[in-house]
């Protein structure tokens, strides 16, 4: 599962560089560019909730070790 996160991690955060070359920022949001702003959020969103989950995994972990 920690490699699949990882996986899902480099994913998103290649979907942010890709769509970031496709944003026009004296036209951010009107055609293309408008998805391609959508899009990089989506991924900042991804990226910002794989990384809640591999923290909340992370100390799921710990505890159990320390029971």
């Amino acid at each position: 599962m920690k490699i699949f996160i990882y996986i899902l991690m480099a994913l998103a955060a290649g979907l942010i560089i890709f769509n970031a070359t496709q944003l026009d920022f004296d036209h951010l949001f009107e055609g293309d560019s408008a998805v391609a702003a959508i899009c990089v959020l989506a991924g900042a969103c991804a990226l910002v909730l794989l990384g809640i989950l591999q923290a909340s995994r992370s100390i799921s972990e710990k505890t159990e070790k320390a029971k």
